[in-house]
């Protein structure tokens, strides 16, 4: 199992809208709005990186109002 968390960047004014839609994706556990460089913070967990990449993050770049994301897979120290 892999979880990763997705820092997200929205068009001016759309977080709230973005952190909505968020909601619905499957395999995204928390999301949460926050500030600074990025607007949103999502948490989310699949088998494998490829899964992740298939079903998390490219919905996540497919909502309206999202201008950039950069994903963060979280060690097992």
């Amino acid at each position: 199992m892999v979880s990763a968390y997705i820092l997200i960047q929205t068009e001016v004014g759309r977080a709230s809208h973005v952190t909505r839609e968020l909601g619905g994706i499957q395999g995204i556990s928390t999301v949460d709005p926050v500030t600074g460089p990025y607007d949103v913070i999502a948490r989310g967990e699949a088998a494998d990186l490829d899964e992740l990449a298939r079903s998390i993050v490219m919905p996540i770049q497919s909502v309206e109002g999202v201008t950039r994301t950069l994903t963060c897979p979280v060690l097992q120290l």
